[in-house]
């Protein structure tokens, strides 16, 4: 229960949460942002990268406050976030959150909320799950206050065993309509998206479907359009020269960012990609034959990775390099809800540091690639 009737309402910024801002606020009339607790309700939207110094905050926290926590790492860890919030909304929060705040400010009934986890007394209590959102029935960002990437796709069918997005958004892909990112794209000088893979837009996520991304890009030509690049990426086996023709006839970007994730083939089973270490060289040639740099993701330290895992990915990243492409490194952090939640990372071989820090300093890998580097 709310200690005056109609509160202020906050949603805590910064900047790993922009995406999840620029949605929710349009849906919450009078809402403001902030970089501190404010008194009345306070919502924070977080990835488990940031849980802690968030409940080390509000555990600090002297205002008067109803804490909404809401995101990847409150969905996969309700029990733990309770201990530092009041409510918890699961999964997606655009229909969720504006009804669990309509509920509070009128002193209503908060288990009649779908899609939330709060503390009854000792108690956690779990409210129905909520059906998956339609894309289309909520804007990406309201122009007025906050420009943002447009989130084209939610979901993936693949499970890949570090990743959380399947539990946060399902395994059914979902895609926002043309007519939408149209709309949208006109607020913005450079169009970017936001999907789990963008060359799957339009298709059921396995296999791509050219015709929809035509469909797209020539929608929205002719704008600044930045397709298959940061902050998106894309799967390797989904290059090919159809759709690579249409970014170089309707896209700026002259990269395009690849998940590769590892260069072992055992490794890239355990991890449970559906793709292969040849998938990763002919997407990254296919790139370069079309005059697009490869900018390619690989995770060092996985679970019961050997030094010749490594040394297999060090050999790829190396023939990446030496063919014009870039890297992007990520050391393995165990996420919640994911099948490695856990598991520990693997130790980084010493000569895997020592080469992967010697390319750094030529400029071709950036990233983290060992332990509290």
């Amino acid at each position: 229960m709310l200690y005056n009737k109609n509160p202020p309402i906050n949603f805590r910024f910064f900047k790993k949460n922009m995406q999840s801002i620029a949605v929710l606020l349009p849906l919450i009339p009078g809402a403001d942002i902030t970089k501190q607790p404010c008194d009345g309700i306070m919502i924070y939207s977080f990835a488990t990268q940031q849980a802690s110094s968030i409940f080390q905050e509000i555990a600090r926290c002297k205002t008067r406050c109803v804490f909404i926590a809401g995101g990847p790492h409150p969905s996969a860890k309700p029990e733990e976030t309770l201990r530092f919030c009041d409510y918890v909304v699961i999964g997606e929060g655009e229909e969720t959150l504006p009804e669990l705040i309509d509920v509070l400010q009128n002193n209503g009934d908060v288990s009649s909320v779908k899609g939330i986890a709060y503390k009854n007394g000792n108690d956690i209590v779990f409210t129905e799950k909520r059906d998956q959102v339609d894309m289309d029935k909520y804007p990406p960002f309201e122009p007025d206050i906050m420009h943002n990437t447009i989130e084209i796709t939610r979901g993936c069918p693949f499970a890949c065993a570090y990743c959380q997005t399947p539990q946060l958004f399902g395994h059914n892909m979902r895609h926002r309509s043309i007519d939408m990112i149209s709309k949208y794209a006109k607020f913005l000088g450079d169009v970017r998206f936001t999907s789990p893979n963008a060359f799957a837009y339009g298709s059921n996520g396995v296999h791509p479907r050219i015709e929809k991304i035509g469909s797209l890009l020539r929608a929205l030509s002719p704008a600044n359009i930045f397709f298959g690049t940061f902050p998106s990426e894309v799967r390797p086996e989904f290059i090919n020269d159809s759709i690579l023709e249409l970014i170089q006839d309707y896209c700026k970007n002259t990269t395009i960012n690849m998940g590769g994730q590892s260069g072992s083939q055992r490794m890239l089973e355990s991890i449970r990609r559906k793709h292969t270490v040849e998938d990763i060289i002919i997407g990254a040639e296919k790139c370069i034959d079309h005059g697009f740099t490869p900018v390619v993701d690989f995770i060092f330290g996985l679970p019961d990775e050997t030094e010749d895992d490594q040394l297999e990915t060090l050999n790829l990243i190396k023939w990446l390099t030496g063919k014009g492409g870039k890297v992007h490194s990520h050391y393995f952090m165990p996420l919640p809800g994911t099948a490695f939640e856990n598991s520990m990372p693997s130790p980084l071989s010493k000569k895997v540091k020592k080469i992967m820090g010697e390319l750094a300093l030529l400029g071709k890998t950036t990233g983290v690639w060992e332990k509290d580097r």
